[in-house]
């Protein structure tokens, strides 16, 4: 199972960004798709997931209405389309798949290898 991760990089505050997830070797529309995050030092935090369906949605407080995440079952893909970044949105964004739609990271399968989003002030 190989998660490959896209579309991060250096923005200004108020900014947009658009992450990109792509599957291979899963039986993607069976998986639960999701986002974490991570600063160094500190734990991966849950971001965005989506059911298998596409139909059950969740965010953390802190996108919340920032932050839209979508899946296209056809291209085995998840996107993360980011708008109105904050400085505190910094961090290494990780796509995860797994068969539970969870806030732990212990409970995803699969992770990809990153990206990096930077957000300058």
């Amino acid at each position: 199972v190989q998660l490959d991760e896209s579309g991060g990089g250096l923005v200004q505050a108020g900014g947009s960004l658009r992450l990109s997830c792509v599957a291979s070797g899963v039986a993607f529309m069976s998986y639960r798709m999701g986002w974490f995050r991570q600063t160094p030092g500190k734990e991966r935090d849950f971001v965005a997931a989506v059911s298998w369906s596409g139909h059950d949605i969740d965010y953390s407080d802190s996108v919340k209405g920032r932050f839209t995440v979508s899946r296209d079952d056809a291209k085995k893909m998840i996107s993360l389309q980011m708008n109105s970044l904050k400085p505190d949105d910094t961090a290494t964004y990780y796509c995860a798949a797994g068969m539970l739609m969870t806030r732990r990271q212990s409970d995803w399968d699969y992770w990809g290898q990153g990206t990096q989003v930077t957000v300058s002030s």
